[in-house]
This record gives structure tokens, C-alpha cells and sequence, in this order.
């Protein structure tokens, strides 16, 4: 089964003949580069790998990669098939035939990649956020969908290349992550749907998840807790503020690294009192990364644009290089 088309050959907002240009790019390639995101998460790398799998199989020369300085796959995700197509971006084609880009809605979320944008011939962007300000030579955006994996899975069909269960393990990984395990509002019947193409394979569902939500090392509750332990509320900022921040010392004293604390703002926004959700992370090189979550009362995608970074309304973050309550006090007066 493949997903449904409209009357113009599209399967949403991305036009039947902008699929048709990545379609005759990529195929008329013998080498195509493909990057997601710094700091990935499931849908960027998900997605990335999927296709490239898919291309590989196809005989084209792929490289994929990301641009953060400490070239590391988060352990969380370290399960997912493909990575041997992985290279440092200093190996990274400096000036590639077709780049093709995955969740990257602004060209600085490349990293130390941005340059390679440049003196890409095409450079093809795949994504769903509807801040993605159209960087690319091609932009399939839909900020419709789901997760730029439902585009990735899109990409493969339309290229008429077969999806097996490495390929579908990694677009299902994509698909769970930024539906919140189908419980956000970009849950929609499609979603389902791909979802039960993508088990049809014969992907292993239960070790998916174990992988991504059933597993951290014991440093994990310890930082969690001092976490929690400094966690503010602030009922009378927008809707409700609740925000906390977890610094290089915590995780140090318990050998955490950086991109083990992703899953702690899950923890944070419950809270009942606040519509919004912030965590501040300082990463290994003592610069604050800001994780925000709403409840629906604040478009925090908006908030974050204004700082320099941006996401979708639930769900968005940027970078502050400012003190913490210096960075905070900013939040506020947004909110």
C-alpha cells in the first residue's frame, strides 16, 4: 500500500511537480549528500538514514552526516540501522551534486554544515516545520504532516524504491518521536496509517521503544533529581511558567552525557499549573539550550522565533549564550 494522492499528483501541500524535480535530481545523481539537524533527534536521523538506506540500495553513493562539532550519535538512538552511511562532517562533501536536508527548518540548524549549502549545486529540503524558511534550491515543506519522516517515506515511494524493515524501522522511529508516541495533535489518521505500512515490514515495535523511553543509565535519576529540585513555577507568566535548567556540572558528577537529559522536559511539563514548559541545557561547551513545551495556551514556536531559534506551537527551542536569569527574564517578556 502507498499513501494516498491527491488530484495533482501531490500527497499534500508539496506540488505533484515539485516532487517530480527532487524525483529527476536525485535519480540523475551518482553521489548524493545527505545532513539533518545538530543534536538530532529520532525524526532527523530517522528520516536521514531511512533514505539513505533506501538510495544506497538503489546503487547511488551516499554520505550522511550532522553538523555538531563532536560528532556523536545520541546514544538513545544508536539502534537504528544505517549508520555505516555516517561520516564527520569534515569528510562531508565540500561541494556536493545533490545535498538533501532532513528537519532542518533554518540553514544555521546545519551546524558546521551551513557552508556546505552554499556550494551545494541543488540542495533539497525536506521538512514539516512551518518556521522552515525555504533555504533550499527545492523545498518539499509540509508543516502538515506529522513528521518530516511521513516526506521521507514519501520521497522513497515516489522514487519507487522499496521500503524493508531496516528502512521502515528508521521512518517509524521519526513517526513515534514527534507524534509523542501518537499522542500530540499532529496525530492524524494518515499518521496511523503510515505507521501500519511501516509494521507490515515486520519491525520489532516493543524493542523500538524499550530503546527510546525504557532505557537510561543511573546517572540519569540522580541529575533528574537536582533537576527537580530547582524547578520553578511562575503562574502569572502567560498561561503559567514552569522551568528549571540542568548545567555541565550535574552531569559531569555522574558521567551523563549531554544528549541523555532530551527526555527530561517530558518530566517538567506535567505540571497542571503552567501552559509552558522550559528546561535550560547547558551543553558541553557552556552554551544554554532551550527546550520548550506548551499545552496549546502559547504558540511557543513564535516565542522561540523572536530569540533566534523556532519549532512548531507545542513544541519549539533556541540557543541563548546570555546567563541563565538573563535568558529567562527574556522568555518572560515574550510570554
Amino acid at each position: 500500500m502507498t499513501p494516498d494522492l491527491r488530484d495533482d499528483g501531490s500527497a499534500g501541500p508539496v506540488s505533484g511537480q515539485d516532487w517530480a524535480r527532487a524525483v529527476e535530481l536525485i535519480s540523475a545523481a551518482d553521489e548524493i549528500a545527505l545532513a539533518c539537524h545538530v543534536s538530532p533527534d529520532g525524526d532527523a536521523l530517522g528520516s536521514m538514514l531511512g533514505v539513505g538506506i533506501a538510495l544506497r540500495a538503489a546503487g547511488k553513493r551516499v554520505t550522511a552526516s550532522f553538523g555538531d562539532r563532536r560528532f556523536t550519535v545520541p546514544r538513545l538512538l544508536r539502534f537504528l540501522p544505517g549508520q555505516e552511511l555516517l561520516a564527520d562532517p569534515a569528510h562531508y562533501p565540500a561541494a556536493p551534486e545533490v545535498m538533501v536536508t532532513f528537519d532542518v527548518p533554518t540553514v544555521g540548524r546545519l551546524g558546521v554544515l551551513t557552508g556546505n549549502t552554499a556550494k551545494a549545486h541543488e540542495l533539497v529540503v525536506l521538512d514539516h516545520h512551518p518556521s522552515n524558511t525555504g533555504f533550499g534550491t527545492l523545498n518539499l515543506v509540509d508543516p502538515g504532516a506529522a513528521a518530516t519522516a511521513v516526506l521521507a517515506e514519501e520521497l522513497i515511494h515516489r522514487l519507487g524504491l522499496p521500503v524493508d524493515k531496516d528502512i521502515a524501522t528508521c521512518l517509524y522511529v521519526g513517526l513515534v518521536t514527534d507524534t509523542g508516541s501518537f499522542r500530540h495533535s499532529s496525530t492524524t489518521p494518515d499518521a496511523h496509517a503510515m505507521a501500519a505500512r511501516l509494521l507490515a515490514t515486520g519491525l520489532d515495535p516493543e524493542k523500538i521503544a524499550r530503546e527510546l523511553w525504557d532505557r537510561s543509565p543511573f546517572g540519569y535519576l540522580k541529575v533528574l533529581g537536582a533537576v527537580l529540585d530547582r524547578v520553578r513555577l511562575e503562574p502569572e507568566v502567560g498561561g503559567g511558567l514552569v522551568w528549571t535548567f540542568v548545567t555541565r556540572a550535574d552531569r559531569a558528577a555522574y558521567g551523563l552525557p549531554y544528549d541523555e537529559i532530551e527526555g527530561m522536559i517530558d518530566v517538567i511539563r506535567r505540571t497542571d499549573q503552567a501552559d509552558v514548559a522550559t528546561i535550560l541545557k547547558e551543553d558541553d561547551d557552556g552554551v544554554w539550550q532551550v527546550s520548550m513545551r506548551s499545552k496549546g495556551g502559547v504558540d511557543v514556536s513564535r516565542v522561540s522565533a523572536a530569540l533566534g531559534g523556532g519549532g512548531h506551537a507545542k513544541a519549539a527551542g533556541f540557543t541563548s549564550h546570555q546567563p541563565i536569569e538573563e535568558t529567562i527574564e527574556s522568555l518572560r517578556a515574550l510570554l
